[in-house]
């Protein structure tokens, strides 16, 4: 029989309103508390991950730049792009975290958001729905 890697016991004290949340859920989840903490601290570098990746994207669209990152992960030459006019608005379910152009909303992955089609290059702005329920009703009143 050939050397079992064995897993690590890591200790950590928790308040009580902690530990009780982590068994409560872990209970209607169907699983051991040891379990979840264990699939929790693995999905929590990837998430972290993701937000700094698309953090670093919402920078660079902010100023302008033209994505540092493929899809693929890895990097591409930043360079600069023209503003470009923004002729409509798309309603989109968010496959990555964005900001809100006009209100600095902060828009996770997974809400719907408007995504601006734009008649040239440049970023890709985001809008939260309230900001496109003010655009929608401004153009609603007589005179605009």
């Amino acid at each position: 029989m050939g050397a079992e890697r064995k897993e690590r016991v890591i200790h950590t004290r928790v308040p009580e309103s902690l530990d009780d949340e982590i068994k409560r859920r872990a209970t209607d989840l169907g699983l051991s508390v040891s379990n979840l903490v264990r699939n929790i601290l693995q999905h929590t570098f990837g998430l972290v991950e993701d937000i700094v990746h698309d953090s670093a994207e919402i920078a660079r669209s902010a100023r302008g730049a033209k994505a540092a990152f493929t899809t693929d992960g890895s990097t591409a030459r930043e360079t600069e792009s023209p503003n470009s006019v923004v002729v409509g608005w798309h309603m989109a379910l968010l496959n990555i975290n964005g900001v809100c152009d006009t209100c600095n909303a902060v828009l996770p992955k997974g809400t719907r958001a408007g995504i601006g089609v734009l008649a040239g290059p440049g970023p890709i702005p985001f809008r939260c729905q309230r900001c496109l329920k003010e655009l929608a009703d401004d153009d609603d009143e007589p005179g605009a």
